[in-house]
């Protein structure tokens, strides 16, 4: 059982993120139908959490803190569309919240995503429910419940994306 992550473990992740929202770029472009049905936000997710993975894969990190800014920085660098720029933000309130941490556990996690999901909420001046936003959200509340039930990150992980799914 997986009690922390590390800066190999974060970047892993980021890499694996791409891969998995790459592969699904289709089937986000057709969900997308608010605010604007213009159908490139898979496309436009799939180019920004891009740029983090080629960073990611460029560069071993001391700490989860320095992962998580590089990959956040790669991000906003990188940032396409809106749903780019929200997830950007989400990565950089998440980055702030661990940029002294050399590994991070479930409370870390908790708390990162608090951060993230804050900082994402508040660049859409009306958010609406059923978006992006929504989810996020309602991953934080479950990561703020994993972290109340004191679980290790990797226990953390797993509740968080099934409530994400």
């Amino acid at each position: 059982m997986i009690q922390t992550i590390d800066a190999a473990a974060f970047q892993r992740a980021v890499i694996h993120a791409y891969a998995a929202i790459n592969a699904q770029k289709q089937a986000i472009n057709d969900l997308n139908v608010f605010p604007v049905p213009d159908g490139d936000t898979g496309t436009n997710m799939t180019l920004t959490i891009g740029a983090a993975a080629q960073d990611m894969k460029k560069k071993q990190y001391d700490g989860v803190g320095q992962a998580a800014n590089a990959a956040a920085s790669a991000l906003l660098r990188g940032a396409r569309g809106n749903s780019g720029v929200i997830l950007s933000l989400l990565f950089r309130g998440f980055a702030k919240a661990v940029r002294d941490k050399t590994t991070m556990d479930g409370a870390d996690l908790a708390m990162a995503l608090d951060f993230g999901v804050a900082a994402a909420y508040k660049a859409v001046m009306k958010p609406a429910e059923g978006t992006i936003l929504t989810v996020l959200r309602d991953i934080s509340t479950k990561a703020d419940e994993c972290e109340k039930k004191r679980m290790t990150a990797e226990e953390a992980l797993d509740a968080i994306v099934v409530e994400a799914y």
